[in-house]
């Protein structure tokens, strides 16, 4: 009786645990695709970060180079008010 009573109580016990298996489960899932989900977004950011890095590095660069030129220009505009002066 003790082996029946044991073997009735295990059933039921895993009758009730049943559905907790699975929602645990299926929270496992869950959770697995949020982290990868995540881990997408993460390299997405990096990747964002790296091409304003890059971008900011390029705009810095022409900033220098139109530095260059105006000064090239208004040395120009000096150059051509001699010029004229000259005449």
């Amino acid at each position: 009786m003790d082996k029946e009573m044991l073997k009735a109580l295990s059933s039921l016990l895993d009758e009730k645990l049943e559905p907790i298996k699975n929602q645990l489960n299926e929270n496992t899932q869950i959770l697995k695709a949020l982290e990868h989900s995540a881990e997408v977004n993460k390299a997405e950011q990096d990747k964002r970060g790296n091409d304003i890095a890059h971008i900011k590095g390029d705009v810095e660069s022409i900033k220098k180079d139109l530095l260059q030129v105006e000064l090239v220009t208004s040395n120009n505009w000096s150059e051509i008010t001699k010029l004229k002066a000259v005449k």
